[in-house]
């Protein structure tokens, strides 16, 4: 028989006994408190949907925009050392092929050379003074095209598009008169200079160097904060006499250390085991790279101040890899992107570094070609720096 207080707790019970046989049967039970719960957590954390939703669309953005493989208005320095209007007439050719622009006229050899070493043109043209008489002799006019091999896309576009120009120079000129040839008029003799055999480590392994030395230095410094912060002992620093900007260098100098012994490693491996010359100075690489290290490792710290967690840290520094490797000109070329991106690409500071890297690594070039590059790098870590340290000093007070 059934009691008073038997019978009071019989219908809980019941209940809890359907509910039970129901949560057995039903796969699906309690879906709505956990959606309803994680919908909560992923409110409350716009961060982290930042870099899941709107990253991947910008990253999309960007690379349907600013990538084209198309090259286009390379730069090209031209030296006419005959200065007649068969020689005009060619260089009519170049420009109007949209595929070379020319930036700058020179009077010898040695201005020809410099101009492509030091990076500020692709390729250099020279007509020599016995173009336009060797033409009018019947005889084979040579035209000497200098390639910069460091740019493995530029370079294939170049030596194409100048034996095309010349072959159809040649073609017209033999059109236009009545006597056969058995050479053709214009012959264009192209030279890749600093890598002649196309070797695709030579020109990706020296950007690589730089986009590896962004990314180390940036995660290093990025979680330095936050990680004191989770471990408690920020608090602990903070009552210490010790002053926010000698904090925040006392934090930038070991990784500064790390950042360089492992560019020395890099540049061993890159030497000895993949056989990519530096026919640079060693001493002027060193150099110029300090600045970019202490731009890169002041953006760590200043992640480091604005983030809250580890993983939001991570997310920040991990969201600037995608720009520094398609729009610093490690794949691609700057200047076949649209003007925007190209104005995007000049803030990137792995931008100067992979021009300093190409530079001395495979074209040889001097302080005089690359001073350019390290004087805004010096600007962007002063900058850097300077608001790391105001932004650490207004999260200390």
């Amino acid at each position: 028989m059934v009691n008073a207080s038997t019978s009071k707790l019989l219908p809980g019970y019941l209940t809890m006994k359907s509910t039970s046989s129901e949560m057995r049967t039903n796969p699906f039970s309690g879906l709505i408190p956990v959606l309803r719960k994680e919908a909560i957590h992923i409110r409350r954390d716009p961060m982290a949907l930042f870099f899941t939703v709107l990253i991947p669309m910008l990253q999309m953005f960007m690379i349907g925009k600013a990538i084209n493989t198309n090259v286009r208005d390379m730069p090209t320095v031209v030296y006419d050392a005959a200065h007649t209007q068969e020689s005009r007439r060619l260089l009519d050719r170049f420009v109007n092929s949209d595929d070379f622009k020319i930036i700058k006229y020179v009077d010898s050899d040695e201005e020809l050379n410099r101009e492509v070493v030091a990076g500020r043109a692709r390729v250099g043209v020279k007509i020599p003074p016995e173009y336009s008489r060797l033409l009018l002799a019947g005889q084979t006019a040579s035209v000497l095209v200098l390639v910069d091999g460091s740019d493995s896309t530029v370079a294939g576009q170049a030596l194409n598009v100048s034996n095309a120009i010349a072959l159809r120079e040649s073609l017209e000129r033999s059109l236009s008169v009545s006597a056969t040839r058995q050479t053709l008029p214009v012959e264009s003799r192209p030279k890749v200079l600093f890598n002649p055999d196309s070797r695709s480590a030579n020109f990706l392994i020296p950007g690589m160097i730089a986009v590896l030395m962004q990314m180390m230095t940036v995660l290093l410094t990025a979680i330095a904060i936050v990680r004191e912060r989770e471990r408690g002992t920020l608090e602990q620093l903070y009552m210490t006499p010790i002053k926010p900007l000698g904090l925040m260098v006392g934090k930038i100098v070991p990784y500064a250390v790390v950042a360089y012994a492992e560019l020395f490693l890099m540049l061993f491996f890159m030497r000895w085991a993949f056989d990519v010359p530096i026919r640079g100075n060693v001493f002027l690489l060193v150099l110029l790279v300090t600045p970019f290290i202490l731009t890169m490792l002041g953006f760590g710290l200043l992640i480091s101040t604005r983030a809250r967690t580890y993983q939001e840290a991570m997310q920040s520094a991990f969201g600037t890899m995608m720009p520094s490797i398609f729009l610093s000109g490690y794949i691609f070329p700057i200047d076949t992107m649209p003007a925007f991106f190209q104005w995007i690409s000049r803030i990137i500071p792995t931008t100067y570094l992979i021009d300093i890297f190409r530079g001395i690594i495979l074209r040889g070039a001097n302080l005089g070609d690359l001073w350019k590059q390290g004087l805004i790098l010096t600007v962007m870590s002063i900058w850097m720096i300077t608001v790391a340290a105001m932004r650490f000093r207004k999260k200390t007070g």
